[in-house]
């Protein structure tokens, strides 16, 4: 079975939000909630980079090993979900997550009063019956259910963010890291890299 998984390559982010707005309109994303945002870091300087960042289903979430409710729980594909009927709203696993996902609204939704948590769910909807009303209206569209990958990586205009099988997305990033001649270290290689000639490969921005 796939483990799935979300990648940003910050060399490809143009900071567009085109991946924000994708996955807002798919799930009706009530005002308040981010489940998935761009970050940009040393902006306006030198060396300037986005990323586009949400959930990133962490194989040891953090997330749920502080859930006193057990509300989190994982998929087939390696996918952390939640349940919101479960989730009292303590706010643990906001401050346990390093990426910030776990999102609480603002009093736009039918849980703010009991300060229900939302995230990014992949696009696979809840623990309710798959294509439901209920389901829809708690979690979002349930994409991978129709065979879809998430929206926002789809809708990546310089297909900077991919999801899907973790192995085949580290041989995606792994195949744009020897093509462009640098930035081995974002795989924490600590060789050079040739071409077949053994030649190191050109620079470029692929």
């Amino acid at each position: 079975m796939a483990r799935m998984k979300f990648v940003c390559d910050a060399e490809r982010c143009i900071n567009c939000n085109g991946c924000v707005t994708a996955c807002k309109n798919e799930h009706e994303v009530p005002w308040g909630i981010q489940r998935r945002r761009v970050v940009t870091l040393n902006e306006g300087q030198p060396g300037e980079k986005s990323i586009s960042v949400a959930c990133m289903h962490c194989s040891d979430a953090p997330c749920m090993a502080v859930c006193p409710t057990n509300c989190f729980y994982r998929t087939e594909e390696g996918l952390v979900l939640h349940d919101k009927d479960k989730c009292i709203g303590c706010g643990y696993c906001f401050y346990a997550c390093p990426f910030g996902a776990p999102q609480f609204p603002n009093g736009a939704t039918a849980f703010a009063a009991r300060g229900k948590m939302d995230k990014c769910t992949f696009c696979a909807g809840g623990p309710g019956e798959n294509g439901s009303e209920e389901e829809l209206k708690k979690y979002g569209r349930n994409r991978l259910a129709e065979g879809k990958l998430p929206l926002c990586a789809e809708m990546c205009s310089t297909k900077a963010l991919i999801a899907g099988d973790a192995e085949v997305l580290s041989d995606i990033m792994r195949e744009r890291v020897l093509r462009r001649g640098y930035g081995v270290e974002l795989w924490g290689w600590r060789v050079a890299y040739g071409n077949e000639s053994g030649q190191s490969a050109t620079p470029d921005k692929r």
